[in-house]
């Protein structure tokens, strides 16, 4: 069978569009939810690192939120400048930066403990279909050479 690149450059045969605009939906739903904390969506998922495991490096971060130094060093300045985490060099290695959280960004995480129930009380997925996409997601991310197996939930470390 001859390729039709006319059938494969239609809109609805690309993979990369139902993507894009579910994860633009998904986290849109954060938006209102994080709102009264004061906090965007990058944040929050910075935060979700930091609460995990404090005091690890910059790149560290990054590696886990597949986000460049590029995009994650302003907004790291800014959560610093807010008060809810410290920036400081590493005594072995100057080149590293750790990122600890502060007592307020630790106190945070109290007062966004709803926002995981409130998030997913929104999407209209059966909890078995999200699951099923959830393990889809990183087997792509992980086929693309990105989403490390400690993301999955039951393998972490």
């Amino acid at each position: 069978m001859e390729y039709e690149y006319r059938e494969a450059m239609k809109l609805a045969n690309q993979l990369c569009f139902p993507l894009y605009a579910a994860a633009r939906n998904v986290t849109g739903l954060y938006t209102p939810v994080l709102k009264p904390l004061g906090l965007t969506y990058t944040q929050y998922i910075v935060f979700l690192v930091l609460w995990e495991k404090d005091g690890i490096s910059v790149t560290e971060i990054g590696e886990k939120l597949m986000l460049d130094n590029g995009t994650l060093s302003p907004l790291l300045k800014k959560m610093e400048q807010a008060g809810y985490l410290e920036r400081r060099r590493s005594r072995e290695d100057d080149r590293v930066v750790k990122i600890t959280l502060t007592e307020e960004g630790r106190a945070l995480q109290e007062r966004a403990k709803d926002v995981p129930n409130m998030v997913a009380g929104c999407m209209d997925l059966p909890a078995e279909k999200a699951r099923q996409l959830y393990e889809l997601l990183y087997e792509l991310l992980k086929n693309q050479g990105y989403g490390k197996t400690e993301h999955m939930r039951g393998e972490q470390k």
